[in-house]
């Protein structure tokens, strides 16, 4: 096999295991192919039942965090030294929209560790980046392997790529490719020149709904967690004071109480992207805040009009900042956003949702006593 952790994707260091655990990639390799180096494993151009069932998981975040394929150097079809290189993200999901649209063509992929997250969201937040270009082209060896000095990158990691120093310190030239995999075929065909409707990019209300199951997979247990807490609370509260304990009266109250952070978390994961471009503004964290305060407002002119003030404050802090918070989970997986844009609104907006939502929190704790 490879010399480097590249070829095979079955195993990784101990460095890459701390990190992040690979799928196994029998599943999709068919063989491996000789080269001027060694041996370069072979992926298949199709994908199996297999491959299906584990994005449908991964969607709805089942074992998500190691849905990854080994970094390194791939080979599609029976490529030569002449073969054009192809670099992707090791998310699993993205490898394989790769994959599955380069039937009968012949060329090499270079997967880069992106910690197992799409491109899109990888040049986002920067670890689909230069750096990580140019460690991969040095480990695998690239410069012996190929006698071009091309490499064609998915145009939505250009966010992430400085291409000048890709090309200054590896002597590889960076060319972006389409926005879209199906595309790739025709622009390779096209001596990798791009059609305009090749560049353009869209993010239909599909597009941006597809994330959000594992958003709201990952709200279940923050929300059994404040969940238990307002149940506790409640408990305490009619101990504290004396009155008798009636177990169906604090279930009714934890329900009650609990119901307006659930909606703000299912505002933020679905209806914050749902909206994102009919919300004014830019920055998400912004986006999900208006959504999160035209929420709370809506509940206490309406079915919480007749709760304490202390109560209707913990909800007016809380409640936008929970939805903003979230809406900041999509800052690398939309049109909305660059790395710098990323770096500059978590800056400013983290700050202000922790202090609101702990002043939320004090204000939620003690209505349960006042």
């Amino acid at each position: 096999m490879y010399e480097s952790k590249a070829v095979s994707c079955c195993s990784s260091s101990p460095e890459q295991e701390e990190e992040i655990s690979y799928v196994n990639c029998e599943g999709f390799l068919a063989g491996t192919i000789e080269t001027a180096i060694d041996q370069v494993a072979r992926v298949k151009a199709e994908l199996t039942a297999s491959d299906k069932i584990g994005s449908f998981k991964a969607r709805w975040g089942v074992g998500r965090m190691s849905y990854a394929v080994a970094p390194g150097l791939y080979a599609v079809g029976n490529p030569t030294p002449e073969s054009p290189v192809l670099v992707s993200a090791n998310y699993k999901l993205s490898f394989d929209s790769l994959r599955k649209e380069l039937g009968g063509l012949d060329l090499w992929i270079l997967v880069i560790n992106t910690k197992g997250i799409n491109v899109w969201c990888a040049a986002g937040k920067g670890t689909f980046g230069t750096a990580e270009i140019l460690r991969m082209v040095a480990e695998t060896k690239l410069p012996a392997l190929v006698s071009h000095r091309k490499l064609i990158l998915p145009q939505l990691g250009a966010p992430g790529v400085a291409a000048h120093r890709v090309k200054a310190e590896s002597g590889f030239r960076v060319i972006y490719g389409p926005v879209r995999a199906g595309d790739l075929p025709a622009f390779l065909k096209n001596d990798c020149k791009a059609e305009p409707e090749m560049r353009r990019t869209t993010f239909t209300f599909l597009n941006r709904l597809v994330l959000t199951p594992v958003e709201i997979v990952g709200l279940l247990k923050p929300l059994a967690g404040l969940t238990l807490a307002i149940f506790l609370l409640s408990s305490t509260a009619l101990l504290v004071g004396g009155d008798q304990y009636r177990l169906l009266a604090v279930i009714a109250q934890t329900a009650q109480i609990l119901v307006p952070f659930i909606l703000a978390a299912l505002t933020g994961a679905v209806l914050a992207p749902a909206l994102l471009p009919y919300i004014p503004g830019r920055a998400l964290a912004w986006k999900g805040w208006v959504l999160g305060m035209v929420l709370a407002v809506i509940l206490l002119v309406g079915a919480y009009s007749n709760t304490s003030w202390l109560l209707k404050s913990a909800y007016l802090l809380a409640l936008p900042a929970i939805a903003s918070f979230l809406s900041l989970n999509f800052t690398g997986s939309t049109t909305y956003t660059s790395l710098s844009g990323v770096v500059k609104e978590m800056g400013v907006a983290l700050p202000v949702m922790i202090i609101s939502a702990s002043l939320g929190a004090v204000a939620l704790i003690v209505s349960f006593f006042i």
